[in-house]
């Protein structure tokens, strides 16, 4: 496994991001990992996010983490989340593009405000096959829309969460195997980086072989 710091262009600005490729000759699946809000303090350096993408290397699959725009060295400004999708579908374009990628297995994760632009995009792009949200930041209306999109999933909630409220989102989800929830995590997931990360891979690693 190799890391990989990268520049490509989103529209007149330019994203930063790290690639983690997985070792071997590929082609490999790709996943694009999309950090917290940036007005919070998120970016693609969030332990979650590094945590993700760790874990979806270990399994040959290779992961994109990036700053959406005005994070870290991206440039442009907060776009209110609206801009943002803009910066994940280049993100995809990127890892796409990439020789050691099969293009044709494609996959988004997200965690918080990250999630609900991956989810967004993910409606708005059919390249995308899998979607992995963690904790994702969406209204009652997003949630529904979730429950709806056909596209394999998985949502990850923590029931002591309380900026995405488990008990007012698990209705969504009751009797359904793509959400799961996990006892005392609250929306930052200190110490369940580790079992988050393999919940993930292993989701996205089903049916990923070249």
């Amino acid at each position: 496994m190799t890391r990989e710091h990268v520049i490509f262009p989103c529209g007149e600005i330019n994203l930063e991001g790290v690639l983690h490729l997985a070792a071997g000759n590929g082609p490999f699946a790709g996943v694009v990992v999309c950090h917290p809000h940036p007005l919070y303090g998120g970016d693609m350096e969030n332990g979650m996010v590094v945590a993700l993408c760790q874990a979806l290397v270990a399994r040959s699959i290779t992961a994109l983490r990036f700053n959406f725009r005005g994070a870290g060295g991206s440039s442009g400004r907060f776009g209110g989340g609206v801009k943002e999708r803009d910066n994940v579908k280049a993100a995809l374009d990127y890892l796409a593009a990439r020789k050691e990628i099969n293009a044709e297995k494609l996959g988004l994760a997200g965690y918080s405000f990250g999630g609900a632009v991956a989810f967004a995009a993910a409606q708005e792009d059919p390249r995308v096959k899998k979607l992995a949200l963690v904790s994702p930041a969406l209204d009652d209306g997003g949630w529904a829309q979730l429950k709806a999109w056909s596209r394999p999933k998985l949502i990850l909630l923590g029931d002591a969460d309380t900026v995405v409220p488990y008990n007012r989102h698990n209705k969504y989800f009751e009797d359904s195997g793509d959400f799961q929830a996990f006892h005392g995590a609250d929306h930052f997931w200190w110490g369940f980086e580790e079992e988050i990360g393999k919940k993930v891979s292993e989701f996205f690693a089903r049916d990923s072989s070249k």
